[in-house]
């Protein structure tokens, strides 16, 4: 079968799906990527042809000048069940600013190539992450079955089900669905309808082991469970990493992507690697090369890397700080190691994510208001002393390493082609 794999040109969400990918193209299937020009260099980096669709969205740099401005917040947690409470003219607006400042602005740009793609190509299906509505559209505007692909714990499918909710509880003059009404125009420029399938897609593809999916599930989606399999990007593994660690290793990765769309990390870098400066440990920092110098002078027990592979940094480890991406704690958690996360309120799922986690017996959370380099320090000494944690995190593995393969996966999904 022919498969189109539709991402939005941001590089942490296509990643998890490669492995995917893989899987369809040893099964002799034709794979094609389809996502903005930006993205170019990650997806052939991956080994998968390319098709650039319409030009690169602006979302990032948007958010970025938006929050210099005066007054600019955060907007709402919405992993927060509290929130839900509020009243529904403040739920309406955040809700549209959702739909209007994040998953138009990365939609609208890719739609008209994309459908005209798929309309050329004739994919027998279509694989698209969850802010990609585009893809869906485009699936069912050439007659594909379409997928969605979920690259952390489904908030989307819990808000959507949480507002349409709130929304049947207003009086008719008071209902508004910014979400629907988007869509309906969308499909209407192809002869097409609405309906929730072009929100959950007919099958949804999630690697989130039981123990941390949310206690009820979103009515809705159709789930495929699927095994999580780490691939961070083209890499080369370094001598240091290929040597055993003589003492307990501790890796600091606050993620690519905080730091590109808000310009900062969740935590004071250099504070927490001098409060760990009387660990006896080895400290791992992953920090951008160009970020490296505000450092200034770093403890002895410290190491300072530009990249490194974290499939590779994550099983000599003993314990993680993490900002709570769902690739760096899926991949940790791959190898069974605990994590203290600092989850960025902004990062929409991190939150939540970093929550179950926590709630799982794998680690600590230490939100934005608590994270100083004390309370870090303070965590990872825990991790390391108390062994709970790490029993817990091993759990969490053995849980993911029984879920299906991707190589599993793929007959299922030549079924829905059927």
């Amino acid at each position: 079968m022919r498969v189109v794999i539709a991402a939005q040109a941001e590089r942490t969400h296509f990643l998890g799906m490669v492995p995917v990918a893989w899987a369809l193209r040893a099964a002799g299937h034709e794979v094609r990527v389809a996502s903005q020009p930006e993205l170019e260099g990650v997806v052939t980096g991956a080994g998968l042809p390319f098709v650039p669709v319409g030009k690169d969205h602006t979302l990032r740099a948007t958010l970025r000048r938006l929050s210099k401005l005066p007054g600019a917040g955060g907007g709402l947690d919405w992993a927060d069940d509290r929130i839900w409470d509020l009243p529904w003219t403040h739920l309406r607006v955040e809700y549209r600013q959702m739909v209007s400042w994040w998953w138009r602005m990365v939609n609208e740009p890719m739609l008209g190539d994309l459908v005209a793609l798929c309309r050329q190509w004739r994919p027998d299906l279509v694989i698209w992450e969850p802010t990609t509505f585009a893809g869906a559209i485009a699936a069912r505007a050439c007659g594909a079955a379409h997928v969605r692909f979920l690259w952390g714990v489904d908030l989307f499918s819990q808000t959507r089900a949480a507002f349409l909710r709130r929304m049947g509880e207003q009086p008719p003059d008071q209902q508004e669905d910014p979400l629907a009404a988007w869509l309906t125009a969308l499909a209407a420029r192809y002869g097409l309808d609405y309906d929730e399938e072009l929100v959950h897609g007919q099958a949804t593809i999630d690697f989130v082991p039981p123990a941390l999916k949310a206690p009820t599930p979103p009515p809705g989606p159709h789930y495929l469970p699927t095994r999580y399999v780490p691939y961070n990007g083209r890499a080369v593994v370094p001598h240091w990493l290929r040597t055993p660690p003589h003492r307990p290793r501790i890796c600091l990765t606050l993620g690519t992507s905080t730091a590109d769309w808000f310009g900062d990390y969740t935590v004071a870098v250099k504070d927490v690697l001098s409060g760990l400066a009387d660990l006896d440990a080895e400290i791992i920092a992953t920090i951008p090369a160009a970020q490296q110098h505000s450092l200034g002078p770093v403890p002895a027990n410290t190491r300072l890397v530009d990249y490194v592979p974290l499939h590779a940094l994550t099983p000599t480890c003993h314990a993680m700080i993490t900002h709570g991406g769902p690739g760096t704690v899926f991949t940790s958690l791959t190898h069974g190691v605990p994590q203290v996360i600092t989850p960025h309120p902004r990062l929409f799922d991190t939150p939540l994510l970093a929550q179950r986690v926590a709630q799982a017996g794998a680690g600590l959370v230490l939100p934005p208001a608590v994270a100083d380099a004390d309370a870090v320090c303070r965590g990872v000494a825990r991790l390391i002393a108390e062994p709970r944690f790490a029993r817990s995190a091993d759990r969490l593995r053995r849980e993911m390493q029984d879920m299906p393969a991707p190589a599993d996966l793929v007959p299922l999904l030549h079924d829905l082609t059927g």
